[in-house]
């Protein structure tokens, strides 16, 4: 199958890495070339502008960041839907907002194609190892017929209900990282000014009931301090934090550690964080800690 992939950061370059492997044609397109040469030089073809991806593809995939890039490759003078044929299936797997991913939908509609939101969880390294799980919003018989190619990305499908949807679960998730992160990094730094001791704090929190899975992750990094290259930059858990913000106040949701969160991880960038992993809201946090 002729597969188009617009978006080839941390993610989206894995992603098409693993669909290429599976025996499938690449036609790629990324805001900088030189990310898309790995795919080059293993057979995918180059594309200049979302148009030129979609003209030669039976599916398009789009991962990007933020929602404006969304909107310049599917909307603008050179987007994706003024050249993906009729019938064809756009899957967006871009974190965005629900709203925003619902009128892309509408979009889609009126062009005559169909659209999947199908945002993943997982690191890097899942993303490498083909071990994603994908949050899908829209139809099922769409879902379907792209789950054999979702199936070479990841090792979960979740169909999350209609458009929409799987942006909706994302977002949640996301929330939850973002608090949870920032809450796990608090404890650290409020029982290391107690006196206690590093290691004994990871293994009374990390083994008890209290802490996500995720955090078990994270531990190494926090200990060597080595924040780079991120698994997911502090800066776009941001973005997904103000995203889940303004999801909140279109469905009415209260969200007030979301809003503390918010404000804890832009101090962080506005110190020189925003690049790397967001386990690093732990460096933010210690090195402003007052001694007494």
């Amino acid at each position: 199958m002729k597969i188009g992939f617009i978006g080839l950061g941390i993610m989206g370059s894995r992603m098409a890495a693993n669909l290429q492997k599976g025996g499938h044609t690449l036609i790629v397109h990324n805001r900088t070339r030189d990310k898309a040469e790995p795919l080059l030089f293993k057979g995918a073809a180059w594309a200049g502008s979302p148009a030129a991806v979609a003209a030669q593809a039976e599916i398009v995939f789009t991962m990007l960041a933020p929602t404006q890039a969304v909107t310049n490759a599917a909307l603008g003078p050179d987007g994706l839907l003024s050249t993906l044929e009729p019938g064809r299936l756009w899957v967006d797997c871009s974190t965005v907002n629900p709203s925003f991913s619902r009128e892309m939908a509408e979009h889609a509609r009126t062009h005559g194609l169909r659209f999947l939101d199908a945002p993943v969880t997982g690191s890097r390294s899942q993303a490498e190892q083909a071990a994603l799980l994908f949050l899908v919003g829209g139809a099922g018989d769409d879902l379907a017929a792209c789950r054999p190619l979702l199936e070479l990305m990841g090792t979960r499908i979740t169909h999350c209900g209609g458009p929409g949807m799987g942006a909706s679960l994302k977002i949640v998730i996301n929330q939850l990282l973002g608090t949870g992160m920032a809450a796990f990094a608090e404890a650290l730094v409020l029982g290391e000014s107690l006196g206690l001791a590093r290691a004994a704090l990871f293994e009374a929190l990390l083994g008890g009931p209290v802490t996500a899975p995720f955090l078990q992750f994270k531990r190494e990094r926090i200990e060597q301090g080595n924040y780079e290259p991120a698994d997911f930059p502090l800066r776009w858990l941001q973005k997904d934090l103000h995203l889940a913000a303004v999801s909140a106040h279109e469905s009415g949701a209260a969200m007030p550690l979301l809003n503390a969160a918010k404000e804890l991880n832009r101090l962080a960038i506005r110190d020189g964080h925003g690049d790397e992993d967001f386990a690093a809201i732990y460096s933010y946090l210690a090195g402003h800690r007052e001694v007494r």
